[in-house]
């Protein structure tokens, strides 16, 4: 929601790490970020350049600590300062 708001999209999972995009798209977006900064940057570099998105539904297998999901709370707040950040790019 967060994103969304900043962003003006409608976006169910912004961090889904599933992303296409033309390559001339992605060779105007310059990344500065790393690990979950990733995605809200590209979110809302790519959002300010009034692209059209569609969402389609994918299925996963949810990993556990031990299987290598090694996101934390540090990530989730690193997510909401890059947000915040890009918001109005």
């Amino acid at each position: 929601m967060y994103s969304n708001f900043f962003t003006g999209l409608q976006l169910t999972d912004m961090e889904t790490c599933y992303k296409m995009f033309p390559k001339a798209v992605l060779d105007k977006i310059e990344l500065t970020e790393d690990r979950f900064g990733v995605e809200p940057e590209i979110t809302a570099k790519a959002a300010a350049m009034d692209l059209r998105f569609l969402e389609v539904p994918i299925s996963y297998a949810r990993r556990s600590f031990e299987e290598g999901k090694k996101i934390g709370a540090r990530d989730g707040f690193r997510a909401l300062y890059v947000i915040s950040k890009y918001a109005f790019v």
